[in-house]
């Protein structure tokens, strides 16, 4: 039991199927930069307290960084006998050092050691998301920029609700994707303290200077509490659950967009290259990638189920059960990135069709609303106007005629307090004229907005 460096107290060889089972190499290699980085501090901070001699530091750092090297040009050999990326750096670096290479662990334990690498690992995957959600924001901001003019039918419960400019509508996901980066940003905060030097649970004896650590690594402060610090894993829970949020609202948005693209909808022409084709039918254009989208929010779901799970009923300080906290954090980073980078690409490559929008924006009363308001402004109460206006919109119904096409007489019949002045809340573009709240779909509230958020993703 030489080769491991827990074998000492072992009699017996491992058995095969045991080493197969409890192996996490096959998935933690992608914390290798993150566990050099750390390794390489830890080393200079062995030396700042005397615990190694600067010659041995600079030996360490010099075989990790040529270790670095081997495993990005795809050089280095990885073994499950090994067990995980963070024995095997160290058996590379003894195999190079001997002795000197068998220093570093001094003052760690794998077990701060892991937590270290992945909230390394998981900030750098923050910041990297952080970036892809600027982006996309930044696509619908221009999407409402060419179609500023542009007034789309809303809907509540997928029936035909009120009018709203193209630009609020593209606002209300830049809006969504900015919380979306106000949690990752809370939890980044959260999760930006220093596990190392916690050690196995309790810390250590040595003389180790972990706020240093701290410093070089870039972490705001030193967790304080090493037993707490050593099995947290709710950074993880809490940056899933971000990542999720951001599914679910990519999912919506892209249920929305699978339905305009429909011919029944007509409302938008996606890219070709971002559609696909039928096999048997070929006239067929299927918007596929939002579709995956829209699937495999499930993924990123499933995800943070698995979490959320693995860390029930756990007692305090590490167990083996946290090895497998890192397949659902990979999982759901790799999906919400390629999601949000296709979802740039959709919404800046689609083109609404005007012409259809506008040609059927009569359909379904959008001015209701706003002609029961006029009411309300002519002293008449919210409940009697709402009734009145649901009798003309049936009368219309009977016609197959807008409101706009009644008569003042069929107005004033089903309410005396109607004037001639009602013609200016008929219709579409004087119902969106006449929006005047706080963040409504107001024209000058919108153009506000839109030079508001110019300014804060320029």
């Amino acid at each position: 039991m030489a080769e491991k460096p827990w074998g000492g107290r072992f009699a017996d060889q491992t058995d095969r199927r045991v080493e197969q089972f409890t192996e996490s190499i096959s998935f933690d290699r992608r914390l290798f930069e993150h566990d050099i980085r750390g390794s390489i501090v830890h080393a200079r901070m062995l030396a700042r307290v005397g615990l190694i001699s600067e010659a041995e530091c600079e030996q360490i750092v010099q075989g990790l960084s040529e270790i670095r090297a081997e495993i990005a040009d795809g050089l280095f050999h990885f073994s499950i006998e090994k067990e995980d990326i963070h024995m095997h750096i160290e058996s590379a670096l003894i195999a190079r050092l001997g002795d000197v290479g068998r220093k570093l662990h001094t003052a760690r334990s794998r077990n701060d050691q892991v937590s270290t690498d992945v909230r390394l690992w998981t900030r750098d995957a923050i910041d990297a998301i952080d970036d892809r959600l600027i982006e996309l924001q930044r696509a619908f901001l221009h999407l409402a920029d060419r179609h500023a003019d542009l007034i789309l039918p809303g809907y509540t419960h997928l029936q035909r609700a009120q009018p709203v400019l193209t630009a609020h509508y593209a606002l209300a996901y830049v809006e969504k994707l900015a919380r979306d980066r106000d949690r990752l940003a809370d939890a980044r905060r959260r999760l930006n303290l220093l596990p190392l030097g916690a050690a196995a649970l309790a810390g250590t004896t040595l003389p180790i200077d972990r706020a240093f650590v701290a410093e070089e690594l870039g972490f705001a402060g030193v967790a304080a509490n090493s037993l707490d610090i050593s099995s947290d894993r709710d950074f993880l829970v809490e940056t899933v659950f971000c990542l999720t949020l951001i599914a679910e609202h990519l999912s919506g948005w892209a249920e929305e967009w699978i339905l305009w693209s429909t011919q029944e909808f007509n409302f938008l022409t996606l890219p070709d290259a971002v559609c696909t084709g039928s096999s048997i039918m070929p006239q067929k254009k299927n918007p596929d990638v939002l579709e995956l989208i829209r699937g495999r929010t499930a993924r990123v779901v499933g995800s943070l189920q698995t979490l959320l799970v693995l860390i029930k009923g756990l007692p305090l300080a590490y167990n083996r059960d946290l090895q497998e906290d890192k397949l659902p954090l990979f999982d759901a980073v790799d999906t919400v990135t390629s999601c949000l980078e296709l979802a740039s690409v959709v919404v800046s490559g689609a083109r609404l069709n005007r012409e259809r929008i506008a040609s059927r924006l009569d359909e379904g009363f959008l001015d209701a609303t706003t002609l029961m308001e006029y009411l309300i402004l002519k002293g008449v109460p919210q409940r009697t106007g709402h009734e009145v206006v649901g009798k003309l919109v049936s009368l219309c119904e009977s016609r197959s005629c807008r409101l706009a096409d009644l008569s003042l007489a069929d107005f004033q019949a089903a309410c005396p307090a109607i004037a001639e002045d009602v013609v200016h809340s008929l219709g579409v573009a004087n119902a969106v004229k006449a929006f005047r709240s706080y963040g409504s779909t107001a024209p000058d509230q919108v153009q506000s907005q839109l030079a508001e958020w110019r300014t804060r993703l320029s």
